[in-house]
């Protein structure tokens, strides 16, 4: 005869294999921080210590923590996602600053941030297209009204910002990770006709403007340049007195399945690594779920971006 089981049953059977579980883990080797070392640098303003090593503290076993303490466990054995860069704006400001710098000065600005043994070995870069909030002055690389990006140049970056990257990348060992973002189309794309407050890329531009993207990561490529990959928009829901423009989640999803994604790929770009959102972490998730749900879309996004 079957006997039938009870809901008390399956509770118990669930708390022997909970059991179980637990006495089998207890039978593997503790984790030991025995002969452990990590080296201290200090940086501290008014002295001399920049990145200085300062002292190599060397970790001891401790025992159970009491309920109070404030703890953190680290499994060393466990790892996730890997790291790809540290780095910094590549800006306009960023290069005519240093270019008003004696060249001494320059030498110690990339050593610091760039050299791997002597400085902090940045190795990620990120650079504006055409103006943004830390430029002299807006521009733009095409006259205005040339929907066909006839006249589209760059000559505007090479007196600062091209060499300066090169320097960069240079310094960096040959190498450097570098992702372009545009703050705003030019004024007349746009529904405010301004690259400033806000204002909303014209759908009838919504070509004009893929195209846009193809033609400064080939011109920077063309000038030395390599591009490593790049945003949709920089902030795309925010209104800055600065250049900015204005994505909804669903404008952002449209644009880039309709015509980013495929304008890079026919334009033999699709290794190019494409990054949405781009902005603070708050609406995220909104943002990742309204795009990264629609396979069209998705599949021409390599990551989502926040800062």
């Amino acid at each position: 005869m079957k006997r039938k089981l009870q809901p008390t049953h399956f509770i118990f059977i669930a708390l022997i294999l909970l059991s179980f579980g637990i006495a089998n883990a207890q039978t593997k080797a503790p984790y030991s921080a025995k002969n452990k070392t990590v080296k201290v640098y200090l940086t501290a303003k008014g002295t001399d210590n920049k990145l200085t090593q300062t002292e190599t503290l060397h970790f001891t076993d401790k025992p159970q923590p009491v309920e109070t303490e404030v703890a953190v466990f680290v499994d060393p054995s466990k790892t996730f996602q890997t790291m790809l860069g540290i780095g910094g704006a590549l800006t306009d400001a960023a290069a005519e600053t240093f270019y008003k710098l004696p060249k001494d000065k320059q030498r110690e600005l990339l050593t610091a941030y760039y050299d791997k043994d002597k400085g902090i070995g940045y190795t990620l870069g990120r650079t504006n297209i055409q103006s943004c909030d830390f430029s002299s002055s807006s521009y733009s690389y095409v006259k205005d009204g040339d929907a066909a990006l006839k006249s589209f140049d760059i000559s505007h970056d090479k007196q600062y910002r091209i060499p300066f990257i090169k320097e960069v990348t240079a310094a960096a060992g040959g190498k450097l990770t570098l992702f372009v973002s545009p703050w705003s189309p030019p004024a007349w794309m746009k529904t405010n006709n301004n690259v400033l407050h806000g204002g909303k890329l014209k759908h009838e531009y919504d070509q004009p403007w893929a195209n846009f993207y193809v033609k400064f990561i080939n011109a920077y490529e063309k000038a030395g340049i390599p591009v490593w990959g790049l945003t949709v928009q920089n902030e795309p829901m925010a209104t800055q007195t600065w250049e900015s423009c204005l994505y909804t989640a669903e404008d952002e999803r449209d644009f880039i399945k309709n015509f980013l994604g495929p304008t890079l790929t026919k334009a033999g770009l699709a290794g190019k690594k494409l990054i949405a959102w781009d902005h603070n972490r708050d609406l995220m998730y909104q943002r990742a779920s309204t795009i990264l749900e629609d396979p069209a879309a998705a599949k021409y996004v390599w990551g989502i971006g926040f800062h």
